[in-house]
């Protein structure tokens, strides 16, 4: 199973609490190999205060949400349902059905404008590691990393094609690290 990003309804200004309490219950139960990185969008905005002066404050992008990076197991999937402030996911039908995840391309606009990545360039991606490719042209295909240009978040993968190893030039939400 692999790690994927879920949508989590908290209660609207509790996304903290939440965070935290959801931090706790994973150390403490032994599921941090099950529940990766916990996130609050947030944008920062700058203001113009009567006086003239700016000042540069957070604001939440979804009030009431928060990303869960998570595998979907059954254990994993009670421990964040059950987590005081939770409310449920979004993408699930309820009656036991477990919540679709995020699409890769959903989640890389919201984490690039935070300044976060879906995957973790300093240790997931570098030359030598086994990438599927998600999106784009070579949709369906896997390759290997050739060169990472993190300034403009690309990827040179090397990847099959007729017979012959062919550079291809990817964005990073483009792909997932084969697992």
């Amino acid at each position: 199973m692999e790690k994927l990003w879920y949508v989590v309804n908290t209660y609207s200004g509790h996304e903290a609490k939440v965070k935290e309490k959801l931090e706790m219950r994973a150390a403490s139960m032994g599921f941090e190999d099950n529940i990766y990185r916990i996130v609050i969008p947030e944008e920062t905005i700058i203001e113009t205060t009567k006086d003239g002066t700016t000042k540069e404050k957070k604001k939440k992008m979804f009030p009431g949400y928060i990303l869960v990076e998570m595998v979907m197991t059954d254990e994993a999937w009670y421990i964040v349902r059950n987590t005081p402030g939770v409310t449920g996911f979004i993408g699930s039908s309820g009656k036991g059905a477990k919540p679709t995840p995020l699409p890769p391309q959903e989640i890389d606009k919201i984490l690039v404008s935070m300044g976060m990545s879906r995957v973790n360039v300093d240790t997931e991606l570098k030359a030598g590691t086994t990438v599927d490719i998600i999106d784009g042209p070579f949709k369906g295909m896997y390759g290997v990393i050739d060169n990472v240009d993190t300034a403009n978040n690309k990827l040179n993968v090397l990847i099959d094609l007729f017979g012959q190893e062919t550079p291809v030039e990817v964005e990073l939400f483009q792909v997932n690290v084969r697992q």
